[in-house]
């Protein structure tokens, strides 16, 4: 499904990131929009999940919502929540590499935002952009011209620390979801 035409562009990208770094990319998600959608969700970094040589339960490969960890579970059940039209999204994160670590680093995060700024002229339909964490809510210079809105992280850690916030992001995700329209 990689080479489909929606996808491949996005493939190509993330191969080109694995060919000039020595970390993990993970591929995006065929079964999301690709280079169709409208709607950007732009997380931290990503996590263990994503990365195909873990030593105990290897991951996906893929920065999905439909991988095997409570943030993916949480992200699936509020994008329902919010009727966002699967092929109108496109999931990815700020830093987008896994290197063994959910520590982000200042060096890391200006990287990743270079590499978003290549990015963005892959995705020729999009118009909105969701920021997901304060990491993501830095890249908000770098999406000129994007309507932009900002969320917390639905990781287990905002759940048990910041529940209002937590609970406050299915709304947001639906006033996305009404900008994406």
């Amino acid at each position: 499904m990689l080479s489909l035409p929606h996808i491949a562009p996005l493939t190509a990208y993330a191969a080109r990131l694995r060919s000039r770094r020595e970390v993990e990319v993970p591929d995006f998600d065929p079964l999301d929009g690709g280079i169709d959608a409208r709607l950007l969700f732009l997380l931290e970094k990503p996590g263990p999940m994503t990365s195909l040589r873990r030593p105990v339960r290897e991951g996906s490969g893929f920065v999905s919502r439909d991988n095997d960890g409570m943030t993916a579970e949480t992200m699936r059940r509020f994008m329902l929540e919010a009727q966002l039209p699967r092929h109108d999204t496109v999931i990815w994160n700020v830093i987008p590499w896994w290197n063994g670590t959910i520590a982000v680093t200042a060096s890391e995060r200006a990287a990743g935002l270079q590499e978003l700024q290549n990015l963005l002229p892959l995705l020729p339909r999009l118009h909105t952009a969701m920021l997901v964490g304060r990491t993501a809510a830095r890249a908000r210079p770098v999406l000129n011209g994007l309507r932009v809105l900002e969320s917390a992280h639905p990781s287990p850690q905002v759940r048990a620390g910041y529940r209002a916030m937590w609970d406050a992001i299915p709304e947001v995700w639906r006033q996305a979801a009404w900008m994406a329209e």
